[in-house]
């Protein structure tokens, strides 16, 4: 199995390589820092399989190209796509932001949106009938929160552009899904707590347990929990599965 993953950086991006690459894949990783990558290579390489790290800006054709060029060059085909870029970005209210943060925006959606189309255009051509195309969402697709518009609109229009590539791509064989994960247990999520637990003049312990109260399965998804989603949806278990969408979110949202 060949995989290119973009956004394969710290955390979600770094397990999503390694499971695949412990399900026998070889991997190529896509995202703008090349140390990054070559510390996740290490990792693939770790489990036995070939890593080909490509620094790349997927929001630029030609560096989409080139990473599509490399995977060519050094595999030949593709099975398995995962785009899972976004840049990180701060919480900011619509009526907050100024010129700066407004360039901000448009680039964090371009990166989601576009990334992820120049993506697609230039490695799809690369697989055959059965591979796979996974987009990693998230639950604010589905509901926007204040302060968090960047990634809501980009993640939105991840979601409806799969499904136009799952209609578009159907008829040569390849699937096209997304994984929408909700929050996920990290330290990010745990500082991010902490600060609301502040504000409010709490315990994070009573923050913590307040939200995952919120949860039906009353815990917070792991990085693993999602890569076991894309997993399936990469795999031929979900052969007969395009244009759905896999929630994991521990039940803190249904849809």
């Amino acid at each position: 199995m060949i995989a290119v993953i973009t956004g394969a950086g710290p955390g979600l991006g770094r397990t999503l390589a390694v499971q695949l690459a412990r399900e026998g894949a070889d991997v190529a990783l896509a995202a703008r820092t090349g140390g990054t990558l070559d510390a996740i290579a290490a990792e693939v390489r770790a489990e036995g399989r070939t890593a080909l790290p490509v620094p790349t800006d997927i929001s630029r054709p030609d560096q989409a190209r080139r990473l599509a060029d490399a995977v060519a060059d050094r595999f030949g085909h593709v099975d398995v796509l995962v785009n899972a870029a976004f840049p990180g970005t701060h919480r900011k209210n619509v009526l907050d932001m100024d010129e700066a943060y407004l360039d901000q925006w448009r680039r964090a959606v371009e990166t989601a949106a576009y990334g992820t189309l120049l993506a697609c255009r230039y490695i799809a051509p690369l697989m055959t009938a059965g591979g796979s195309i996974v987009n990693l969402t998230s639950m604010s697709s589905r509901t926007g929160y204040a302060g968090r518009s960047d990634y809501a609109a980009g993640k939105a229009a991840v979601h409806l552009l799969s499904h136009c590539l799952a209609d578009e791509l159907g008829p040569s064989g390849i699937r096209v899904n997304c994984v929408a994960p909700g929050w996920i247990a990290s330290d990010v999520l745990d500082d991010w707590m902490r600060t609301r637990a502040a504000a409010e003049g709490v315990t994070f312990e009573e923050i913590r347990a307040r939200d995952v109260s919120a949860m039906a399965l009353r815990r917070i998804a792991t990085e693993e929990d999602v890569a076991r989603a894309v997993l399936y949806l990469a795999s031929d278990e979900s052969r007969s599965t395009t244009g759905a969408t896999i929630d994991v979110n521990a039940g803190q949202l249904f849809t």
